[in-house]
């Protein structure tokens, strides 16, 4: 079952991020190429997310990458084959309870820009939190043991988000 359970935004994730970040850097920076970014839900201040920390590590390629999964896989996190074209996706500490999803993603790929803009957006317009936060409590409450369809039906306000023009929200 993947039941959808939102919680209140915790101050303590962005700590929560910036420790893991290190520890993944301490791991596999060596394939680190342009940043790592505490993105989704719980990287926008006042929004309600599943308690889950995402986080996009850059990498040159997914390809130069590969050596990381055996890494990543021996330190906590589980490798999983979602959206392999574009990313190699983890969780942690397992399947079925997740503290931490793990993106390593090319650097400044589209959906690595996507992604960032999406968080920027938010931070700077509590209105769209606020409706994104109303939206995602009604979608959990129809959808509440089906994850793939509560994350397809927020696709539409999220490319909503994706055309503001970012740097008018600055």
């Amino acid at each position: 079952m993947n039941e959808i359970v939102l919680a209140e935004y915790d101050p303590l994730w962005p700590v929560t991020y910036e420790s893991e970040r290190i520890y993944l850097l301490s791991i596999i920076g060596k394939w680190n190429s342009g940043g790592i970014e505490h993105v989704g839900s719980t990287a926008v201040p006042g929004l309600v997310a599943k308690p889950v920390i995402d986080i996009m590590f850059g990498v040159k390629s997914l390809k130069d990458s590969l050596p990381a999964i055996d890494v990543l896989n021996n330190s906590g996190y589980l490798y999983s084959d979602y959206k392999g074209d574009v990313m190699h996706w983890f969780c942690k500490p397992s399947t079925h309870y997740r503290t931490h999803h793990l993106h390593l993603i090319p650097f400044d790929s589209p959906l690595w820009r996507e992604r960032k803009k999406f968080r920027d957006v938010l931070r700077t317009n509590p209105e769209l939190v606020n409706e994104y936060t109303n939206l995602k409590k009604a979608l959990a409450a129809h959808y509440e043991n089906d994850r793939e369809l509560y994350t397809e039906k927020k696709w539409p306000f999220i490319q909503r988000v994706l055309k503001i023009d970012s740097e008018a929200c600055l």
